[in-house]
């Protein structure tokens, strides 16, 4: 989904509008990161599919070969409120996912077990990657809570699974980033993980140290707190991996 490289760099898509969409995509294009998400739910013509397509074909365009992770974020979970209802989100992503205009899909595993399934099924028959992800904005739950979503996601059919908290202490951040180190080891699917937010900045630096598969950097605009810009990302892991021969 990547180009195979861990840590791979992924930069989000904020743009209100199909102008804005274009413009930021080949803004983040030409930084290069190894993924393209587009946060759909920022997307102010979201009602209209037709609207949508045409955008996620202009992202295509503007991305040159950069896969594109598609991404409607619940409000719930820190997502934009959107004019849509869940069955006909549902079939929004059924109309992107056979577009052809994307690469993986983005899910939250919280959602209703019938809507996780049917969103599995249809990556599956595109031959998409499913990312099936959780985040709380809140707080970092337990190391038990955390160990079982990452292997919730896996239960549920991910190829991926995504995991993005808010910690309270750098206590939190250590326990999270122990989390992802035992669920790399112990799950057959790529594992992601990020503490956000100030304290969990560095989570986006080291992760991949941990076993995190994937970070999020800003390419043209941040899409969550704590996002650092994609050239510095770049040359942190370039440090590490240099330190670690990795």
């Amino acid at each position: 989904m990547a180009g195979g490289r861990v840590p791979a760099i992924c930069a989000p898509l904020v743009g209100r509008t199909r102008a804005a969409l274009a413009a930021e995509a080949a803004a983040v294009a030409a930084r290069q990161p190894d993924l393209i998400e587009w946060r759909v739910d920022f997307f102010e013509p979201l009602a209209d599919t037709g609207e949508v397509l045409a955008a996620a074909a202009a992202v295509k365009q503007a991305a040159a070969g950069i896969p594109i992770l598609f991404t409607r974020r619940a409000q719930r979970e820190g997502g934009q409120p959107i004019p849509l209802s869940e069955s006909r989100v549902l079939d929004l992503y059924a109309a992107v996912a056979a577009s052809g205009t994307v690469d993986a899909m983005d899910f939250e595993m919280e959602n209703a077990p019938a809507d996780v399934a049917r969103v599995r099924e249809l990556t599956r028959a595109h031959g998409l990657a499913l990312v099936l992800s959780f985040h709380d904005f809140q707080r970092t739950p337990p190391t038990p809570d955390l160990q079982q979503r990452f292997a919730q996601a896996q239960r549920l059919g991910a190829d991926v699974a995504k995991l993005a908290v808010m910690p309270q202490s750098m206590e939190d951040v250590h326990r999270l980033l122990g989390a992802t180190l035992a669920a790399s080891q112990s799950l057959t699917i790529p594992v992601v993980s990020m503490a956000m937010g100030g304290l969990g900045a560095v989570s986006r630096l080291c992760g991949g140290v941990f076993g995190s598969a994937l970070t999020f950097a800003v390419g043209a605009a941040a899409s969550a707190p704590g996002q650092v810009p994609i050239d510095e990302v770049r040359a942190t892991l370039a440090v590490l991996q240099r330190a670690t021969g990795a």
